[in-house]
C-alpha cells in the first residue's frame, strides 16, 4: 500500500471495510485548512474519503446526498456508498469529469458548460419540497444576519470605499430582509461554484460536494457566479440562465447585487482585519464589480 499523505489510522480502518484490499490513498483536499479528503483505490475500484470539519457539516452532507440520489442521476452527482457518525466520515462514488474552475475550455464550450450547469441547478430546485415555516424562519433570521455584518463591515471599511461603494453596503442592510422575504425559496446546494462542477465531454455536468445543502432563496446560489464571473462575462450568465429555464425577477436582481456586494465587504473586512491582501484585493474587487457592472 503507497500513501501520498497521512491518512488517521481509525478512518483507514473504516475505509478497509467498505473497500477491502485498499492499495492506494491520495490526498485530494482543496487547499484550506478544513478540507480533508482522499481517493481511495483497491484495484478497478475507487472511492473518495471525506471528514467532515463539524458535525453540521456532516450531517448537512449526508442530507444533501440523499437529496442527490432523488434528483440527479449517477452520472450527475455522487453517491453516497457509507457514512460515520462517529468519526463524521464520507465515502461517495467517483464521478466522470474533472473540475471547471482553472479548466481551459473555448469560448463554445464554455457557454455549454454553463448551460448545462443552469439546467442541472433547476432540476435540482425544482425537486425541493416546499419550505416549511421553520425553514422561512431560518431565511429570515439568515438574511437578517448578513444585513447585519454588512452593517458592522462597513463601520470598519467606509474609509476604503468610495461614495458609490459606501452607499451599495448600506443598501444591503437597509434592504435585505424585507427584499428577500417573498423571494423563491428552494433546497439549495448551497456552493454551487465551479470548483464543484465536474465537466466530461463524453457525459456531461456533474456536481459535488453537498456539505452546505439546505433550505435558502434560491438566488443565493448565483452569488459566486455574480461577483467571479458574470460581472465580466455577460455571455456566461445569458448561457447560465437559458439552461435555468428562466430570467431572474427584477427583485432577485437586485437582492442578487445586494448579497454579492456583502460578500465583498466581509471579503474586505476580513482581508483588513487579518491583513491578509488577498482578501482585500477579492472585496475591492467585488465591490467594485457590483457598483460599475451592475449600478
Amino acid at each position: 500500500m503507497t500513501q501520498n499523505t497521512p491518512i488517521p489510522s481509525d478512518l483507514l480502518r473504516w475505509v478497509a471495510d467498505h473497500l477491502p484490499g485498499v492499495e492506494t490513498v491520495t490526498d485530494v483536499s482543496w487547499p484550506r485548512g478544513t478540507s480533508r479528503v482522499w481517493r481511495v483505490a483497491a484495484g478497478a475500484d475507487e472511492a473518495f474519503v471525506k471528514l467532515s470539519p463539524s458535525t453540521k457539516d456532516y450531517e448537512c452532507e449526508v442530507a444533501g446526498y440523499a437529496y442527490a440520489a432523488r434528483a440527479l442521476t449517477p452520472r450527475e452527482a455522487p453517491r453516497l456508498l457509507a457514512a460515520d457518525t462517529g468519526l463524521q466520515a464520507i465515502m461517495t462514488s467517483p464521478l466522470p469529469g474533472r473540475v471547471v474552475r482553472g479548466m481551459p475550455l473555448e469560448a463554445d464550450e464554455e457557454r455549454r458548460v454553463h448551460e448545462l450547469a443552469g439546467r442541472l441547478l433547476r432540476r435540482w430546485h425544482d425537486h425541493s419540497d416546499p419550505a416549511s415555516e421553520q425553514d422561512r424562519a431560518a431565511i429570515r433570521a439568515s438574511m437578517t444576519d448578513k444585513a447585519d455584518e454588512a452593517a458592522a463591515c462597513l463601520e470598519n471599511t467606509a474609509g476604503h470605499l468610495n461614495d458609490e461603494q459606501r452607499a451599495l453596503v448600506q443598501s444591503v442592510y437597509q434592504e435585505l430582509p424585507e427584499l428577500t422575504e417573498h423571494l423563491p425559496a428552494v433546497y439549495q446546494h448551497g456552493d454551487y461554484s465551479t470548483r464543484n462542477w465536474l465537466w466530461d465531454s463524453e457525459h456531461g455536468h456533474g456536481l459535488i460536494d453537498f456539505a452546505m445543502a439546505g433550505h435558502g432563496i434560491a438566488i443565493e446560489e448565483f452569488v459566486w457566479l455574480c461577483g467571479a464571473v458574470w460581472a465580466v462575462r455577460p455571455d456566461l450568465k445569458a448561457a447560465y440562465l437559458t439552461g435555468y429555464g428562466r430570467e431572474l425577477s427584477d427583485s432577485e436582481e437586485r437582492a442578487l447585487i445586494l448579497l454579492t456586494t456583502r460578500l465583498g465587504v466581509s471579503y474586505l473586512h476580513s482581508g483588513l482585519t487579518k491583513q491578509e491582501p488577498v482578501l482585500e484585493e477579492r472585496g475591492h474587487l467585488i465591490l467594485t464589480r457590483m457598483t460599475h457592472a451592475y449600478q
